[in-house]
Formats: C-alpha cells, sequence, structure tokens
C-alpha cells in the first residue's frame, strides 16, 4: 500500500510540480492550500496575494491535471496569531522580524503536519528548494542545501525539528529552478511561466509600517532622529518605520550618509551613525534549533549567515545554554538585526540557527 503525502500548493510552479514528482514516485498525493487570511483583513481589496482566489484556481487546476485530489484547508486563527502578531511585536519591539520563518515553524512544519497526522498522511511536501537527508552515523536528519544556489532556502528551514525532517519530503532539492519551470512546460501545467512571488505575502505592497497602523488601529508617533552623541538631527515619523542599515527613505539633509544604527524605545529615538559604524564582530542568538547535532560542546568553526541573502561568513560558534548561541566573527559584519535569524552551516549542511537578540 503507497505512503500517503499531503502536498502543501501555493498554487505557483516550485508546489506544482513537487506535487507531480510526489505522485510519479509512489505516494498517494494529496493537494491542499492553505487560507492564511481574507485580503480584507489586511487592507487588500484586490486579490494579487500569496493563497489569493486566483493562486487556489491555479493549484486546483493542477491537481485536475495530475490526478490527484485538492483541498483548501483554513489557517487564518492561527496564521494571525503565530505569523502577523509575532511580526507586528517585533517592529514595535525595535527588531526586524522573518515572518517566512515564523509560517515554516508554526504553520507548515508544525500545524500542517499535525493535521497530516490525524488524517493519517505519512508525509508533508512542499516546495522548497533544499534537501533532507538521514545519517546513518549520527542517527540524526539532516538539512542540505538546494544544488540551485540561487533558489536555495534551507536558511528559512533551519527550525525544523528531528521529528518534522523526518516526516517532511523537498521534491525539489535536486533540481534547479530552470528544470522546475521547463518539466511544469512540458507537463502543460497552467502556472508553468507565472513569476515568483517575492513580497511577504500579508504585506504585498511592501509598506510593512502601512500594514501594521491598518491592522492595530494605532498611530506611532513621532521622535526624534539623533547621532550617537545624542544630537538631534531632525525628526522620524514613527518608530516602526526604519530597519537597523536603513538610509533610504529617512529625510534627512546630512552633510554625509547616515545610516539607521539602533532604535531607543523608552526615548522614541532613532540613532544615526555613518556605516563604518554599523559593523560588529559577534551577536547572541535565542529561541535555537539545532539539527545536525544535539548539542554545541565546544567552539565550533562554522559558517554563518545573518539575512536571508548574505553570503556565509566565517565565525566561531558556543553554545552557552540550552537556548542560546554566541557567534564571533572572523571579520565585522554589517547591520546585524535584532530579530533576524542567524544561521549556521557546515559546509552544505545546517548546523542550526537562532533568533538575533
Amino acid at each position: 500500500m503507497p505512503k500517503k503525502a499531503l502536498v502543501a500548493m501555493s498554487g505557483g510552479v516550485d508546489s506544482s510540480v513537487a506535487a507531480y514528482l510526489t505522485q510519479k514516485n509512489g505516494f498517494e498525493a494529496t493537494g491542499i492550500t492553505l487560507k492564511l487570511f481574507d485580503n480584507e483583513d489586511i487592507g487588500e481589496k484586490r486579490e494579487k496575494t500569496c493563497c489569493s482566489l486566483d493562486d487556489i484556481d491555479d493549484a486546483r487546476s493542477v491537481c485536475y491535471k495530475i490526478g490527484i485530489p485538492y483541498y483548501v484547508y483554513n489557517f487564518k486563527d492561527s496564521f494571525k496569531d503565530t505569523v502577523i502578531k509575532r511580526f507586528i511585536n517585533a517592529y514595535e519591539n525595535g527588531a526586524t522580524p522573518n515572518p517566512c520563518i515564523d509560517c515554516n515553524r508554526f504553520i507548515k512544519f508544525e500545524k500542517l503536519l499535525r493535521r497530516a497526522e490525524e488524517l493519517d498522511f505519512d508525509y508533508v511536501v512542499t516546495g522548497h528548494y533544499s534537501i533532507i537527508e538521514y545519517d546513518e552515523g549520527s542517527k540524526r536528519y539532516l538539512l542540505k542545501k538546494s544544488i540551485d544556489n540561487t533558489k536555495d532556502q534551507s536558511y528559512v528551514l533551519y527550525s525544523l525539528t528531528q521529528k518534522q525532517l523526518a516526516k517532511t519530503m523537498f521534491p525539489l532539492g535536486g533540481m534547479t529552478k530552470e528544470n522546475v519551470r521547463k518539466l511544469a512546460d512540458e507537463l502543460g501545467l497552467i502556472n508553468a511561466h507565472k513569476h515568483d512571488s517575492q513580497d511577504i505575502c500579508f504585506v504585498p505592497d511592501g509598506d510593512y509600517a502601512k500594514f501594521i497602523e491598518q491592522y492595530t488601529g494605532k498611530t506611532y508617533p513621532d521622535g526624534d532622529f539623533v547621532d550617537e552623541n545624542g544630537k538631534v538631527l531632525g525628526e522620524h515619523k514613527g518608530i516602526i518605520r526604519y530597519t537597523i542599515g536603513q538610509r533610504k527613505g529617512l529625510g534627512l539633509a546630512l552633510p554625509c550618509p547616515m545610516y539607521v544604527k539602533e532604535k531607543n524605545l523608552d526615548e522614541n529615538k532613532v540613532i544615526l551613525c555613518t556605516n563604518d559604524r554599523l559593523f560588529s564582530k559577534e551577536l547572541y542568538a535565542t529561541d535555537i534549533n539545532l539539527i545536525s547535532v544535539d548539542k554545541i560542546t565546544s567552539p565550533l568553526h562554522i559558517k554563518a549567515r545573518v539575512r536571508y541573502n548574505q553570503p556565509e561568513q566565517d565565525a566561531i560558534v558556543e553554545q552557552i545554554d540550552d537556548n542560546t548561541l554566541h557567534i564571533v566573527f572572523d571579520k565585522p559584519q554589517r547591520a546585524i538585526s535584532k530579530g533576524q535569524a542567524v544561521v549556521l552551516y557546515d559546509g552544505d549542511y545546517v548546523v542550526g540557527g537562532g533568533t538575533i537578540i
């Protein structure tokens, strides 16, 4: 009797090809789309966001084409609590969140996996570009980079636990994006040439400050831009509008380029500095998850990334308690931001990661 797999389908080409490959590889596949919000909830009138009605129609069309069942699951309440509210709370507390990581962690690989188990499915499948392997030596599941370096998504998957890795499949990890589109074209899938979604799904226009104000009904008061010595340089438009390392959009005429260095929430001030003052060599991260090892027992030479598209950087990591990492880079890194993820690599394999504090 074939194993059963629940395929999360966004309506895009990646998850569609993942569904086809799952079926081709002998699994009893069922396609599902997660309804995460109503457009009215996010102040969006048109159906142009991820998992909109158009996307649901595309996913349903693909499932019909390849001959598998298709359903829509309503996860709106969970998404609101574990992704949108965390996103807003991070900005209100001076951090820079990564909602895609939270969505993977709390929705796709926690709530969806739980639903799959309740319905007697053996696996959850997604269209992520990453590879899962089982290592007989360590008796651990490992997370490995995709063969397509331009599409690798291991950074946003670092929170996967051993149990979740054991129940998850990524059929696209060994493929390039070009070959995925080529296969979709050969299969005659409706979304073979559909553009990839680049934005945060619930902030389709990219204006996250406007979204936060509309969603919460709050206004965030103006305050002072100051330099590192406390000299007032001008007025900011609400502390949630600024991220570490930002230069554009400050609305200031200054004698030299200046960037956001930090935010003082108690005094509602945004501190600016010159570019050379944005660099630091170390960070602490909490809320950690380790994949290739159970615990880091001694200082470990690794490579690390502090943002999604950053090249990996040489560093030494030390685990200082059950839930905290201390990382010292060989070279200073620019604009390390509280709230972002730091992800650790040993070659092509993810060691683990955590949230920068």
